[in-house]
């Protein structure tokens, strides 16, 4: 037998869903045709039976073939991931040094980990002669249901009836199928899923003017041309029409026969996205993939994808892998937003640079957007890496906002609130405004504490306050999910407590107190944990019955409120003096990005920031010179200081049930490293030490950095490195877990 390449096969190397860094091999099938690379296929291991990926095929093999089993069948007649998509994963194995088995399952949809078909099935049923002459000779007499169902087969002919339609005609059907298939009246057969009929097509609305500023970026990406690795990074102002650029580009790439795959953050961005290329794009195919759908959804969305019949994949962070064939662009929208990297679980990737990597290796431009770019993109422009594209003014001749800060050490503040933001928002809801208070904390207050004795409410499980929700009588964990009832008195003294602090809950019950005539809307993870809980916000503040808009991060990503001229930023000091070196990156971004949200078309925007460090220089550096002045003041102190991006970090997690025990965990790890690294190494260790929450989930976590400014020297300690840390016994005694490039430093 011989592979496309010719070599002689003797075996196969099947990657399987284990955490074990290696694949498996096994002799061909007994019968049958034979499997080629990136095929699905059934194999024994141990005692059960596995799904597992062709990832190579082999003339030798380093175990005795009288030991190897033989593959078991052959899923699907047709690889599941091509030739490309495969280096793909193959290089995200390498580069994040994981698992192949779990880096390939996390490329698939759960049903499809556990064998679905690449191809829908239908299941059919047909009336045979038996049943035909059955039903003409009033058959069955006794068995209304039955009969029923037989003359609906009868009258469907010879193509029959699919199971869905029957689901839809008539109720308990299946007993009576079962029933009519048992005196071999009718048949049952297994076909392939015929695709959807498409609706008419809509007339496409007439597009958008394009401003100067986004011809020039079109101009540049289109004569740059169609095919060929290119990297963009289009830094556009909020509301400066990127999303037009991304549109223009898409419908070019169509135009050519090919395919688009546009990556967003998070699940709500999606639907808004979503309509804007469905709207503009009536006639075309889009496949959605995101963790909100059912199991059946994403299975029919990834095979849309797999077909070739989507020419437009839209999805968060895993549809970096969606497998689409002929690709000729990828949009990585909102490209700043933690939520691409994969930060707890098992593989930890960011999407952002997988998609960078997938377009060079299909030789494809990449154009990744934002309004605050990450300080890694804006680095890789300086680099020569990526071209930057410029959207420096609004559409539609929208002024900015003008941006202005509170000093709350000279304000009189009630709930969070000051008096001069209580009355600017009068001020703009008397002038048919709406308005946005941010505030990043959910809940109603974030303490519980005793008026007398000083109790705190603390979380049993963990190093962390217990969140008051007032409505619901409750606290509750943000980071364990611990739920309690809410105590009308100390439980230590007996006196009386107090909330301390405000989240969202306490934010909107204080302007429904200031504001009793006007509507008020929250956004945040309690309130909305669906797109369609989502899509109800929205229809609200759209419509105008929400004047006001309380909410947390997720009112910051991409929403477009075109009423909105008034945003009031709540607590903004509370990513001022954090230890972690992005804190400073992250709340300039959300204070830009909030503030964008203020003011469209003809409407002027204001933005209020409360704070009681009004001289600090983050917050005066955004005021007086934006986030570029920001942003390159800040890149100049990572590199006096050695951090990302002029440097890499590496973080070796570590979590156990007592303290000691992660600690010794790393400190073994530790050594390992400086044997194998030697004098003179590139790579510099830092700790262990304990998490900043050191306990979560009552377990204790530790951490080990890893850091280099060269990025090779890095990746050869750790792949020498990782397979002697899973020899270790300490390694036995705790959960741990390799973090490259990681955007948190917990």
């Amino acid at each position: 037998m011989e592979n496309p390449a010719g070599i002689e096969t003797a075996f196969y190397r099947v990657a399987i869903d284990t955490p074990l860094r290696r694949c498996f091999d096994y002799l061909p099938p007994a019968s049958g045709p034979l499997p080629t690379m990136g095929m699905r296929v059934e194999v024994p291991f141990g005692r059960r039976r596995l799904v597992g990926i062709i990832e190579s095929l082999e003339s030798q093999s380093d175990v005795d073939p009288s030991k190897l089993k033989r593959i078991s069948g052959i899923i699907d007649p047709e690889p599941t991931f091509d030739a490309p998509l495969l280096e793909l994963l193959r290089w995200a194995t390498d580069y994040y040094h994981h698992p192949i088995g779990e880096v390939l399952a996390t490329a698939l949809p759960k049903l499809a980990r556990e064998g679905a078909t690449l191809t829908a099935i239908t299941e059919y049923w047909t009336v045979d002669e038996q049943g035909v002459a059955a039903h003409q000779g009033g058959e069955p007499r006794r068995a209304p249901k039955q009969r029923v169902l037989l003359e609906q087969l009868v009258a469907a002919g010879p193509e029959g009836l699919a199971s869905s339609t029957l689901h839809e005609w008539q109720a308990g059907w299946r007993e009576a199928a079962r029933a009519l298939l048992a005196r071999g009246w009718i048949r049952c057969e297994q076909r392939a899923a015929s695709p959807a009929a498409s609706a008419p097509a809509a007339r496409p609305p007439a597009t958008p003017e394009l401003t100067a500023a986004q011809s020039t970026v079109l101009t540049t990406v289109l004569t740059a041309g169609d095919r060929g690795y290119r990297g963009w990074l289009l830094h556009g102002v909020t509301g400066s029409g990127k999303t037009e650029v991304y549109l223009r580009l898409a419908e070019r790439q169509l135009e050519l026969g090919r395919r688009v795959l546009v990556l967003v953050p998070e699940i709500g961005l999606t639907p808004q996205l979503v309509g804007r290329f469905a709207q503009r794009f009536p006639q075309a195919v889009l496949a959605i993939l995101h963790s909100g759908l059912t199991d059946s959804e994403r299975l029919a969305a990834w095979r849309l994808a797999h077909s070739g019949r989507a020419q437009l994949v839209i999805g968060t962070r895993s549809a970096v892998f969606a497998p689409v064939p002929e690709l000729g662009l990828i949009i990585v929208d909102e490209e700043h937003d933690a939520s691409f990297k994969q930060q707890e679980g098992g593989f930890r990737y960011s999407a952002r640079d997988l998609a960078l990597v997938r377009a060079r290796m299909l030789d494809i431009p990449v154009m990744l957007g934002s309004a605050t770019p990450s300080f890694e993109s804006l680095h890789n422009v300086s680099a020569g890496r990526l071209t930057r594209l410029a959207l420096p003014e609004r559409a539609a001749a929208a002024a900015r906002p003008t941006l202005r800060l509170l000093d709350l050490r000279g304000e009189r503040v009630h709930a969070g609130l000051s008096t001069t933001a209580a009355s600017s928002i009068q001020r703009h809801l008397a002038a048919d405004g709406q308005v946005l208070v941010y505030i990043n904390r959910r809940g109603y207050a974030p303490t519980l504490a005793c008026t007398a004795c000083g109790w705190i409410a603390p979380c049993l499980s963990c190093d962390a306050r217990l969140t008051v929700y007032r409505q619901a009588a409750r606290l509750r964990c943000h980071h364990c999910g611990a739920d309690r009832e809410l105590p009308r008195q100390c439980p230590v003294c007996g006196y009386a407590v107090k909330t301390v602090g405000q989240g969202t809950e306490r934010v909107e019950e204080n302007l429904a107190e200031l504001f009793p005539s006007v509507g008020i809307a929250r956004l945040d993870r309690d309130v909305v944990r669906h797109s369609d809980e989502l899509e109800a916000v929205m229809r609200r503040v759209s419509s105008g019955a929400a004047r006001i808009l309380v909410g947390t991060q997720m009112v910051a990503k991409g929403h477009d409120f075109p009423a909105l001229t008034l945003v009031v930023v709540l607590n903004a000091d509370q990513g001022l003096f954090s230890t972690d070196f992005r804190a400073a990156e992250r709340l300039a971004q959300t204070i830009i990005q909030v503030a964008g949200r203020a003011g469209r078309a003809e409407r002027a925007g204001e933005v209020l920031i409360q704070t009681e460090y009004p001289e600090h220089p983050l917050l005066s550096g955004l005021l007086t010179g934006g986030y570029d002045a920001f942003a390159n003041a800040a890149l100049e102190e990572r590199r006096s200081a050695g951090w990302p991006p002029f440097a890499r970090l590496a973080a070796l997690r570590a979590s156990a049930t007592r303290p000691e025990m992660a600690i010794e965990f790393l400190d073994a790890a530790r050594r390992l490293a400086e044997r194998i690294a030697g004098r003179g190494a590139m790579v510099r260790l830092l700790g262990p030490a304990p998490a900043a929450m050191a306990r979560r989930a009552d377990r204790h976590h530790a951490q080990l950095l890893l850091e280099s400014v060269d990025r090779p020297a890095l990746h050869r300690l750790l792949e020498r490195w990782l397979p002697e840390i899973e020899t270790l016994q300490e390694a036995r005694r705790v959960r741990w877990a390799l973090d490259v490039d990681p955007l948190e430093l917990f």
